[in-house]
């Protein structure tokens, strides 16, 4: 049998699937509520909600099959997620892809396969809703309609549990939903011994671009920041919103210079809009980057918690900068670092940005 091949959005896809945090869970009622309507429905042996893992498909719920996972290699599922549609094979003995394949020359002799394609935000598919019959049969318009509706009723469940890990304003992971992520992450680069970095960006005059602007304006800022940094960031890189203007970003195989390229991409773009949106203010940031130590860092909250204490740093020596402005009326204090510079020889770094006076004012760099 054929492998299936591998999805060009492999890494992007995975991360979708670990944001879910629902790999190796107990049975829920909300799915087996479907793979049971569906084995009803469609009078099959076994339905099965299923996960494509990196090496594995493994069943979150279904009825007729002992086993909780096997190969993706060897499975139709493998085949299903790479479909628009849904994947239909009437007689697997009649398809060459599936043919040989253990579940179908092996118990439970697998004949007949339907599965539709799972897909949650970003147009990414992370599973099916499947049939499997042991005898071959044909399956009509109406029936591939019904699978339809009971794969779509799947995917809100699965919308409901992105919810619960994504910032409603940026549709980026919140800490919750970066947190479950970034701990596959970290987990895989110590496995494999790749290097990993966090970065932390803290936006500027939010504050006093809602108090000047509005609270749309502060948030059109906000997402607009948002959208960049994802932007310059690859599926397997990890970004999440703290707070109203704290980002994080754990970036996977790069080392201190790419991170550092990652940055300035990040400024250049900013700077770019900046100069053609013309809105008033600047959008503007400083950012840190940890450098990760598994033994150090022996946890994400390890991590994070290093990052929090930098970043209350970082916001305290700007806001001594900005008090100085304040008493000596200097135009500007500090301009922009374009090397990071260690500090107190711990293994983080920090950009500082520009800060300006009151007299200027009419245009704010956030």
């Amino acid at each position: 049998m054929p492998a299936p091949t591998i999805p060009a959005n492999e890494a992007s896809r995975l991360v979708a699937l670990q944001a879910l945090n629902i790999l190796d869970t107990l049975p829920e009622e909300r799915f087996d509520r479907v793979t049971r309507l569906a084995k009803k429905l469609f009078n099959v042996p076994i339905v099965l909600v299923c996960l494509v893992d990196a090496d594995r498909v493994w069943i979150k719920s279904g009825f007729g099959l002992e086993q909780t996972d096997y190969p993706r290699g060897t499975s139709f599922c493998g085949h299903t997620i790479l479909e628009n549609d849904m994947l239909v094979v009437s007689d697997t003995n009649e398809d060459e892809r599936f043919s040989d394949s253990a579940l179908v020359v092996d118990p439970p002799n697998i004949r007949f396969y339907a599965g539709y394609p799972l897909t949650v935000s970003g147009g990414v598919r992370i599973g099916t809703l499947c049939l499997l019959d042991v005898v071959p049969r044909s399956f009509d318009e109406k029936e591939c309609d019904l699978l339809r509706d009971l794969g779509r009723m799947v995917e809100q469940d699965f919308i409901a549990l992105e919810l619960a890990t994504t910032d409603d304003l940026t549709k980026l992971a919140n800490r919750r939903g970066f947190e479950t992520l970034a701990h596959h992450v970290l987990t895989t680069c110590n496995r494999m011994t790749i290097p990993a970095s966090l970065l932390f960006f803290d936006l500027r005059g939010i504050k006093q671009i809602n108090q000047r602007f509005g609270r749309a304006e502060g948030d059109r800022a906000i997402t607009v920041f948002a959208d960049v940094l994802q932007r310059q960031l690859r599926g397997s890189d990890v970004v999440g919103r703290f707070g109203s203007d704290e980002f994080v970003a754990v970036v996977v195989d790069l080392g201190a210079n790419g991170a550092d390229e990652i940055v300035k991409r990040v400024r250049h773009n900013l700077d770019v809009l900046n100069g053609y949106n013309n809105r008033g203010y600047e959008i503007g940031f400083s950012v840190g980057r940890i450098e990760y130590n598994e033994v150090k860092h022996t946890s994400i909250a390890c991590l994070l918690a290093e990052a929090d204490r930098v970043i209350y740093a970082n916001k305290r020596s700007c806001a001594v900068a900005h008090e100085h402005i304040a008493q000596t009326g200097d135009q500007v204090v500090t301009h922009l670092v374009n090397d990071l510079k260690p500090i107190d020889t711990q293994k983080y770094s920090v950009y500082q940005t520009k800060a300006y006076s009151k007299s200027q004012a009419a245009s704010p760099r956030i």
